[in-house]
C-alpha cells in the first residue's frame, strides 16, 4: 500500500531517514528494525575524510535546533571500504550523499561512488556549516548548474540534487538544477541561523552561523516544496521540520515523492516507525490505495 517509485527504484515506504541524523545505520540498529524504513541517505560525504568543527556543534533553539558539525565522515573512499559493505546489506534504499569543496572534489567523488553499487547519489549543493564549497554552489543558479553538469557527466545513476533554503530563488535554483541534469530534488537543507551566548558575548558555534532545522522550518520547507513542485516535472523528496505522520502527508499532498526524517530522530530514535505505521493507518482510513492519488492534490 504504501510502496513508492522513485526514479525507477522500488521504496517499501516514502519515508527516508536523512543524511547526518542517522549515520551510516549502524547507530540505530539497536533500537529499532533498520529493514522497515523506505531509504537512508547517507551522513554527509566529501571526497576526503574531515574531522569536522571545533567548538560547540549542537544548539537547542524553540522549535528546533541548530547543527555546526562540519560534515565530519570518513571520505568517500573510507565509505566505500568500511561503511558501504555493512549498508549494502540492509534491506532499505541507500543515497550516498555528496558534498564538497571544489567542483573538482564532486566529480573525483562521484567517479568513485558511480564504481560502487550505491543506487543513488544525493548531490549536496546546500550545507551551511563549512566555510567554502556547500554553501557558495547552493545560493546562486551558475555555480550550482555547473557543478550539477559535472557530476552529471561522470554517473549514471540517479541523481538527487538537495537544495539550499538559503538560495536566492528556490524556484529558479530547482529549474536549473533540472535543466543542468538532476534526476529528481531535495529540499530543504537547514536554514542559515545565528545563536549568541549572552554570557560569554560571543556567537554560540566558533563559525558564527548554524544550521537550523526541526519543526520551526516546517512551514517555509513545505512552501518551498510546493513551489518547486509546480515548476520542475521530477520527483521530489520534501524535508524539513517533520516530526509526525501528518507532517509527512502534507509533504507529500504538497507535491513530494519521499520525505525524509532528520531532526526528530534525535528526540526519538525509532520516530520513523511511528510515522510509518501512521502513514498506513491513514491510508486505510481514508481508503487510500496509492499515495499517488493524494501527491501533489493542493496544486492541481
Amino acid at each position: 500500500m504504501t510502496k513508492v517509485e522513485f526514479c525507477g527504484i522500488q521504496f517499501k515506504n516514502p519515508v527516508v531517514a536523512a543524511s547526518g541524523t542517522f549515520g551510516f545505520g549502524r547507530e540505530f540498529q539497536d533500537y529499532f528494525d533498520i529493514s522497515r524504513l523506505g531509504g537512508i541517505s547517507s551522513k554527509g560525504l566529501t571526497l576526503n575524510k574531515k574531522e569536522g568543527n571545533r567548538g560547540r556543534r549542537i544548539h537547542e533553539t524553540p522549535a528546533g535546533m541548530m547543527n555546526s558539525i562540519g560534515l565530519q565522515n570518513p571520505g568517500v573512499q573510507g565509505f566505500i571500504q568500511e561503511e558501504w559493505p555493512y549498508m549494502r546489506e540492509l534491506d532499505t534504499v541507500v543515497m550516498a550523499n555528496l558534498g564538497g569543496g571544489t567542483v573538482e572534489e564532486y566529480i573525483k567523488g562521484a567517479e568513485l561512488l558511480n564504481n560502487t553499487d550505491v543506487p543513488i547519489i544525493e548531490l549536496n549543493i546546500s550545507c551551511p556549516n563549512v566555510k567554502e564549497g556547500g554553501m557558495a554552489f547552493g545560493i546562486q543558479c551558475t555555480p550550482a548548474s555547473i557543478v550539477v553538469e559535472a557530476v552529471r557527466e561522470v554517473t549514471d545513476k540517479p541523481l538527487v540534487v538537495k537544495l539550499s533554503p538559503n538560495a536566492e530563488n528556490i524556484k529558479e535554483m530547482a529549474v536549473a538544477c533540472v535543466d543542468a541534469g538532476a534526476d529528481a530534488l531535495s529540499l530543504v537543507n537547514t536554514f542559515n541561523a545565528l545563536a549568541i551566548d549572552i554570557k560569554k558575548r560571543r556567537p554560540v558555534f566558533n563559525n558564527v552561523t548554524a544550521g537550523l532545522s526541526g519543526p520551526a522550518i516546517k512551514p517555509i520547507a513545505l512552501r518551498m516544496v510546493y513551489e518547486v513542485s509546480q515548476v520542475v516535472d521530477v520527483p521530489i523528496i520534501g524535508i524539513g521540520g517533520i516530526m509526525t505522520w501528518e507532517d509527512s502527508i502534507e509533504f507529500i499532498m504538497a507535491g513530494a515523492t519521499l520525505v525524509q526524517v532528520g531532526s526528530a530522530n534525535f528526540r526519538k530514535p525509532d520516530i520513523c516507525l511511528d510515522i510509518i505505521q501512521g502513514i498506513e493507518e491513514y491510508m486505510k482510513s481514508e481508503g487510500i490505495e496509492d499515495l499517488e492519488e493524494i501527491r501533489g492534490i493542493i496544486g492541481r
